[in-house]
């Protein structure tokens, strides 16, 4: 039986047999082509979530379909029990681009996290250290286990499933002051993502991270970097860290790292690594043949097919005409990112759920995140001519819903706020705001992108 290109039928049958966690938008896709994806009707979309900064070479790609189909001819799964050739070389050639010594693997970014966090105490165990706490940051995202639901600093996702487990603190993101405050003897580790994906597309600030190195090297605590969002390429760099001048203790992967295969892994250093013991930690499926296969060709496509030079030409575009679009909208209140991972806020006026509708009526695929922001992830193949059509798309809807932006509101634009001013007095070299260079307050382009309202 085969119900593939029958959209009632798997409706009817999604509603009857599945768990009902999910809003899902009336379509179903059975095929995929670069960056576009075809529905059971045959109708074109351009994917620019890129199945949630999974899909990094998008669909179809020779490299990558190729190492799965032969794979899958020779062997899917092996078992735990024996080497694994796939595995080995996957863990070499993460090693080989980043600050780690040793990986684990698993199958995805929440078990990634577990295995950071349990990691971080089983270190300081076996040094019989009693340091236990996890500090993570306020609206950050790491996982729906119920150890990762616990780091998360979100309320809406862990009400459910109250009593959270205990060791874990939650600060302002951004917050240096905050953090330090929360430091205590029995603080094992700081977990952070570089870019809170899931709260809205928030870059650290650059001091921020690198006080927070300092912090943990004075205070003998791990440094835990959450890139299962933004490794791999997604932020111009191979891994987000490397854009802030710091390297972490451990690094956790996903999303990217299989092209759309389950995969995920936990990167760490010799030393951290005296931390896990066999019969510690383990995972049935993680590191298997098919998966690692899947890696490794992603790894070398990205390697070889310059894409991360890609990311950033494409990256640098999109910011441009959205920066365009946000002089000609009042309705645009800010643009966030690193590289190909964007947010897009807006005003009371839209809400993100009101828009991605209409872009997907029009055939273009976003994500929306909370009340009024939609989040950008395309496959990092994307060319500037299809993230053309994204802005095209955007620009006709904002024009039929708002007009363009009155004289009094570009004048407004043009007043740095006191935020502004005092960024350039510290010379914060990363800066949220891409209009200070135009106004000479900056003497460098920021680190990440960022296009925000004036109004604090």
């Amino acid at each position: 039986m085969s119900i593939e290109n029958d959209l009632s039928l798997i409706q009817d049958f999604d509603k009857n047999y599945c768990l009902q966690v999910f809003n899902l938008l009336p379509v179903a896709f059975v095929k995929g082509k670069g960056c576009y994806l075809y529905d059971t009707e045959g109708r074109k979309y351009l994917d620019m979530i890129g199945g949630i900064a999974v899909n990094c070479l998008g669909y179809g790609h020779p490299k990558l379909t190729s190492a799965v189909c032969t794979q899958a001819k020779n062997i899917i799964h092996a078992c735990n029990y024996y080497y694994i050739p796939q595995k080995a070389e996957l863990a070499y050639r993460l090693c080989r681009v980043s600050f780690a010594d040793k990986v684990f693997f698993c199958n995805s970014g929440a078990e990634a996290n577990e295995a950071a966090i349990k990691l971080a105490r089983s270190y300081f165990y076996y040094k019989d250290i009693n340091k236990y706490e996890i500090i993570t940051a306020d609206m950050s995202f790491h996982g729906r286990t119920m150890g990762t639901v616990a780091a998360t600093g979100q309320a809406k996702f862990q009400r459910p499933f109250e009593p959270n487990l205990p060791g874990f603190v939650h600060v302002p993101y951004n917050d240096i002051d905050a953090m330090i405050e929360a430091v205590n003897p029995k603080t094992a580790a700081i977990m952070l993502e570089l870019v809170q994906g899931e709260s809205g597309v928030h870059p650290a600030d650059l001091e921020y991270i690198q006080q927070i190195k300092k912090l943990c090297v004075e205070k003998g605590i791990i440094l835990i970097f959450d890139e299962v969002q933004t490794g791999v390429g997604r932020t111009g760099k191979m891994f987000c860290y490397q854009n802030y001048g710091v390297q972490p203790d451990i690094m956790t992967l996903a999303k990217g790292l299989g092209g759309g295969v389950p995969i995920g892994a936990m990167l760490t250093t010799d030393e951290i690594a005296t931390g896990m013991k066999p019969g510690d930690h383990g995972s049935t499926f993680g590191g298997n043949p098919l998966a690692c296969a899947a890696g490794n060709a992603v790894m070398e496509a990205i390697e070889e097919e310059n894409i991360i030079d890609n990311v950033k030409e494409v990256s640098d575009e999109i910011f441009d005409k959205l920066g365009k679009l946000r002089a000609k909208y009042n309705c645009i209140r800010s643009v966030r990112g690193k590289g190909l991972l964007i947010g897009i806020e807006f005003d009371d006026t839209i809400t993100a759920q009101g828009m991605r509708e209409q872009l997907f009526s029009m055939g273009i695929l976003v994500s929306a995140i909370g009340k009024s922001t939609i989040r950008l992830a395309p496959p990092l193949i994307i060319t500037k001519a299809q993230a053309g059509q994204f802005i095209k798309a955007l620009d006709k809807i904002l024009k039929n819903v708002q007009g363009p932006k009155s004289v009094l509101g570009k004048i407004k634009d043009a007043i740095p706020s006191k935020k502004q001013i005092k960024e350039s007095a510290s010379a914060v070299g990363n800066a949220k705001i891409d209009k200070l260079d135009t106004l000479g307050l900056t003497n460098e382009k920021p680190s990440d992108k960022a296009i925000t309202d004036n109004d604090d």
